[in-house]
């Protein structure tokens, strides 16, 4: 591989900790769904000559955000005199390149392996915004502009943080970064305050259907379920139909059909969790019992769902939370399981057991909310 700042793993497409398993990296993505204002919004500052050295894009997991930022910087490299879409041509060089991970205007920063042991790291380290520092002290090879994609930002451990708060303090020139963040106020402040913001929004229902048959997957039947269980999210909705989330969440909600749980029902559901060749239910499994919590602290709120996301869930969601104490039972309640499970799964406990006792307290606070 060229000299340059583009790293990847001994196998990209099995590796790569920032591709949604299953579906193609964002580089691979030409076409961005759903955030037309932030383009616009980048495009302006392009034509008006107002270009700023950091950008920092914002918004939930699954939305697009590392897509906009290869967007960015497959743009930014192809050197356009001036545009009015951020659109390059297919067979250009720069495309060729960034999708072959070989172009040496680019460094992306990411979660690298442990060289001790070979296993990803889940932090940006200080080793590679050194890495990063060192590819920005020498020339680039025609003088043109240099990219840097930091995916995500929110992995960047304090002292990479650090690090690459000095760069962005003394910018190089003709250099633009790109910061990939999913919750910028855990950011230093420092480093929000140096970025100008692109916000990337929940994408509709037809976006979604759209950037998943894009990702090759198809939604079937099951579109406007993932809709509501992807929230605007693409890259979760992806995760939720390779999972066999739909399924997961319909039985999620047939657990509370009635006032008491459906005990055989439930232990079918936690059994055979364990093992790694079940995490990936499990942790669907996890996140959709957060969802459901949330639903439940929204309607009791007044603000009900726009749609069914399982046969039976709308009637479930008023007997269970039928008004506003009810919503601050569920409310208060999320946070404790969210936290129990974390806990759990990081103590490696029983999985089964886990969702057995998850279930088993939410079933107790619908019970407590029957009664009253």
């Amino acid at each position: 591989m060229p000299l340059s700042g583009v790293e990847a793993l001994a196998d990209p497409v099995e590796y790569e900790p920032d591709r949604v398993a299953g579906v193609p990296h964002p580089r691979h993505t030409v076409r961005l769904l759903g955030q037309q204002t932030a383009e616009r919004a980048f495009l302006s500052a392009f034509i008006g000559d107002r270009l700023h050295h950091a950008w920092l894009i914002t918004g939930p997991r699954g939305v697009g955000k590392a897509t906009f930022a290869w967007r960015l910087a497959r743009f930014l490299l192809a050197a356009p005199q001036s545009a009015e879409t951020l659109d390059i041509a297919d067979d250009h060089p720069v495309a060729s390149r960034i999708a072959a991970l070989s172009e040496p205007r680019l460094f992306l920063l990411r979660p690298g392996a442990d060289p001790r042991t070979g296993t990803l790291r889940r932090d940006i380290t200080v080793d590679r915004a050194r890495a990063l520092k060192s590819f920005l002290q020498m020339s680039s090879a025609d003088g043109g502009r240099r990219a840097v994609i930091v995916d995500s930002a929110d992995q960047l451990n304090v002292q990479a943080a650090n690090a690459i708060l000095k760069l962005l303090e003394e910018p190089p020139a003709d250099t633009v970064f790109f910061l990939v963040s999913h919750a910028p106020a855990r950011l230093l402040p420092t480093i929000r305050s140096r970025c100008r913001v692109l916000r990337c929004g929940p994408l509709n229902a037809s976006d979604m259907a759209d950037a998943l048959k894009a990702a090759g997957l198809d939604p079937g039947g099951d579109g406007p379920v993932l809709a509501q269980l992807a929230a605007g999210s693409v890259g979760e909705a992806a995760r939720l139909l390779q999972e066999d989330g739909p399924a997961i969440y319909a039985d999620l909600v047939a657990l509370f059909a009635d006032d008491g749980i459906d005990r055989p029902r439930l232990l079918k559901l936690a059994d055979g969790l364990a093992g790694a060749a079940n995490a990936a239910r499990f942790d669907a499994l996890v996140r959709l019992i957060d969802l459901l919590l949330a639903r439940l602290a929204r309607q009791g709120a007044g603000i009900a769902p726009d749609a069914e996301a399982a046969r039976g869930e709308a009637g479930m969601l008023k007997r269970f939370a039928p008004d506003a104490a009810a919503g601050r039972a569920w409310a208060q309640v999320q946070p404790q399981i969210a936290g129990r499970l974390a806990h759990g799964t990081a103590v490696n406990l029983d999985p089964s057991a886990l969702i057995l006792d998850t279930i088993l307290t939410m079933d107790e606070t619908g019970r407590a909310i029957l009664r009253t």
